[in-house]
């Protein structure tokens, strides 16, 4: 018996310190076919879902960039360092959301699998949908997709139903709307965010409508110098607590504390009743300055959490930004970055704080679109340049 020949091809990647083996087996040597395995693993971005902060974060922006410079993405131990690993069900709706957007083939995309295959195709836009089914994240479905529809050939409109607009360890959606959009509309991007229905935890069933102008090339932006406050506004929204007064008494309290440091704050009450599944309540306040500085602050309401809770973590963190003197807040600092990454041209801003998030970001990046970021300690602030 004439015994068979076997070919062994075996291709290795180091990825930081982790080696990578994929091995196959060929009964013949199927020459067109290696040429293009060869092609697609010297194009395939490798990405440690476990690196720096370890954080959902790494997959929604990874996913992003891969689509915006059309290159195949392999991520893998996809928020391995959680207490429930893998893609939870708004990872997975993001995931799903992007693909859909630029035409990517995706393999391992389920709840709980740590580790997929992406492949981005040509970016469209048009009319998409998305539905979440859990109080998963509204607002970091949209940091997920809105750099991708930045690059798209036509006008994207994108419907998200069934989620959270205002949950924990997230911006709330107002904070989107009257902070993140404008700083991007200097940058070129045009976009914005109609609320149908407010969601809050644990339901969610929250619904907006995301509506983005494709700009194609992003503009740098440049903000150092702090100047003087010259607006202070708000918005205080409560679901189906209006017979509380909860909207009145988180405006109430957090003008009385803004008035206390010199402030005129204009804070817009929305009692809603869009969504008698969920109720609940948020409050975003922001600060202008005549430097064309915007910075933001938000808080959410929870069982046993007063109205004059929410208003008072609301008006801390804002007057932590104005007192540091800083340029973007917190939140913002680690949100820019792709933007910055991708505009043409030297951007920059001064934070009080280098977050995981804004670490993983600036990493990121770096790794995948090959920029520089840069990060001095001037006067008790950070600045942050990209070049």
């Amino acid at each position: 018996m004439t015994p068979k020949r076997l070919y062994v091809f075996i291709i290795m990647r180091l990825t930081g310190e982790t080696l990578i083996l994929k091995v196959n087996l060929f009964s013949s040597l199927p020459y067109p076919y290696l040429a293009s395995l060869l092609r697609e693993e010297a194009m395939m971005l490798e990405i440690d879902g476990s690196q720096k902060s370890g954080s959902g974060t790494i997959l929604r922006l990874s996913i992003a960039l891969a689509s915006i410079i059309g290159e195949p993405l392999h991520i893998y131990n996809i928020r391995k360092k959680r207490s429930e690993p893998g893609l939870r069900p708004q990872h997975l709706e993001s995931v799903l959301t992007a693909a859909k957007i630029c035409n990517a083939n995706v393999k391992g995309a389920y709840v709980g699998s740590q580790e997929i295959w992406f492949e981005p195709g040509k970016i469209e836009g048009g009319e998409i949908s998305a539905e979440i089914g859990t109080a998963g994240s509204i607002p970091m479905l949209i940091m997920t997709v809105l750099p991708i529809c930045a690059f798209a050939e036509k006008p994207v409109t994108l419907k998200i139903s069934k989620g959270g607009t205002d949950v924990r360890h997230s911006p709330t959606i107002n904070y989107l709307i009257n902070v993140f959009l404008k700083i991007l509309g200097r940058m070129g991007l045009m976009a914005q965010i109609e609320v149908r229905k407010y969601g809050y935890y644990p339901k969610g069933m929250g619904e907006v409508i995301l509506k983005v102008k494709p700009c194609r090339v992003l503009l740098p932006v440049k903000l150092e110098e702090f100047g003087g406050v010259k607006t202070v506004g708000g918005v205080s929204v409560c679901t189906f607590l209006a017979d509380r007064r909860v909207a009145e008494r988180q405006a109430k309290e957090a003008a009385r504390l803004l008035q206390a440091r010199g402030f005129n704050p204009e804070i817009h009450i929305v009692n809603d009743f869009s969504n008698p599944m969920q109720k609940g309540s948020s409050l975003v306040l922001w600060a202008e300055t005549d430097t064309g500085v915007l910075l933001g602050s938000d808080s959410i309401g929870e069982l046993g959490k007063t109205s004059e809770a929410v208003a008072q973590e609301a008006v801390k963190h804002l007057i932590d930004e104005i007192d540091a003197k800083a340029t973007v807040d917190v939140h913002m600092a680690d949100m820019l970055i792709p933007y910055m990454a991708l505009a043409k041209g030297e951007s920059a801003y001064l934070t009080r704080v280098i977050s995981d998030h804004l670490e993983s970001n600036i990493w990121l990046a770096s790794e995948i679109l090959n920029v520089d970021f840069h990060i001095e300690k001037i006067d008790g602030l950070y600045r942050v340049i990209k070049r």
